[in-house]
């Protein structure tokens, strides 16, 4: 937490000592006396699906949630609502970049609460609207973009108008979204609910996502954000639920899908290096490439203490991926030697070394042009 013991820092800002005349806490997160705290950024917004969802989809109708037991079997709050163990990649990452608390989920957060951030996310939900239906209800990729809008004009709200203020608060905040992977699972390659993979190839399906991930993240910008991480998607093709299903015989994997996401993923990674380039000016973007992090934690699985790669923790049926983990079922016994929890997500271990590789990794092969911490640092 910012040292609210100093109050010398805050003289230098005049705008600051205003707004301290209506809301005298914000100085907790404005204030950047580095020499007084280990906080990287003064508030955190989170946009994504399942693998960092916290808690909104608690209270819709929905397939896609995780507030039962056994998930969060092992976080120190219990069961909220994350579909892993314990910690998910976010909540790893808000550790690493100093703050005292996870980032809430939006469904249950108001007013100056919002000036630490929030968590968008939604489980099943994707870059377009109708991924994810098969399941429930949802907020996809747009709707997280519009209550983020909302919360921007709340935010001015506390800022009494004053929108250069706000805009210097926002520029200084981490912006992180992880979208894509349903787009494939709960959508282009469930031929049985949907008909995108017979109205695109995989080529024109990915150039359709990353049209519309441009225009969210653009709009993003629009808003405010200014250091933004964008995640590609996993290697989704050797997840213990497609593992479950596939029957290819040259490999393990569904590499039908693991080629059609390294199309997206590629285009991805260009459309930061556009935004980096001028078109989004001031801006300054980072890309993740999950695709690479979690394809070399399973090949060096064993110098990570992990044993078991190929199946869920806690689930039903082959490699314990063809149904999810169930109310109130046991998992197994020692989740630091499993890579997965259940049929779709990663362990608590797993995040947080993912979340340790993408914040101070050197290898431009994890986080891209520069890493979390200097992305903090700019």
């Amino acid at each position: 937490m910012y040292s609210v013991l100093n109050m010398s820092c805050l003289i230098k800002d005049k705008k600051i000592n205003n707004i301290l005349g209506v809301v005298g806490f914000i100085f907790l997160f404005i204030c950047r006396c580095e020499a007084q705290t280990s906080q990287l950024a003064p508030c955190f917004f989170i946009f994504g699906d399942s693998l960092v969802d916290n808690g909104n989809n608690n209270g819709i109708l929905t397939l896609a949630r995780a507030n039962y037991r056994p998930y969060g079997i092992d976080f120190p709050q219990g069961t909220t609502g994350r579909f892993t163990n314990g910690r998910t990649f976010v909540d790893a990452l808000a550790q690493l970049l100093g703050f005292p608390n996870y980032i809430p989920p939006y469904a249950r957060i108001r007013g100056n609460e919002l000036l630490r951030g929030a968590n968008f996310a939604s489980g099943a939900s994707g870059i377009r609207d109708e991924t994810g239906n098969n399941l429930g209800a949802h907020s996809s990729m747009n709707r997280q973009v519009s209550n983020y809008g909302r919360t921007v004009e709340e935010l001015r709200r506390a800022f009494r108008g004053d929108n250069g203020a706000l805009s210097a608060y926002l520029s200084k905040c981490i912006f992180y979204s992880g979208m894509g992977s349903n787009d494939y699972l709960n959508n282009y390659y469930m031929t049985n609910f949907y008909s995108t993979s017979k109205q695109f190839t995989t080529t024109a399906y990915a150039n359709a996502l990353l049209q519309d991930y441009s225009r969210q993240l653009t709009t993003l910008y629009n808003l405010g954000a200014r250091k933004v991480i964008v995640a590609s998607v996993g290697q989704i093709g050797c997840i213990p639920y497609q593992l479950a299903r596939y029957t290819g015989n040259n490999t393990k994997c569904n590499e039908d899908i693991n080629n059609a996401i390294s199309l997206f993923n590629s285009g991805v990674r260009k459309m930061v290096d556009n935004f980096n380039g001028g078109q989004l000016p001031g801006a300054k973007f980072v890309y993740l490439d999950s695709y690479k992090s979690s394809n070399d934690l399973v090949a060096n699985a064993a110098s990570y203490g992990f044993e078991v790669i190929d199946k869920g923790c806690c689930g039903v049926g082959k490699n314990n991926g063809q149904i999810t983990c169930l109310p109130l079922e046991e998992p197994c016994d020692d989740r630091t030697k499993y890579l997965f929890w259940d049929a779709f997500h990663p362990t608590e271990n797993a995040n947080i070394i993912y979340a340790k590789q993408a914040f101070s990794s050197n290898s431009k092969s994890y986080a891209y042009p520069i890493n979390i911490q200097q992305l903090a640092a700019l």
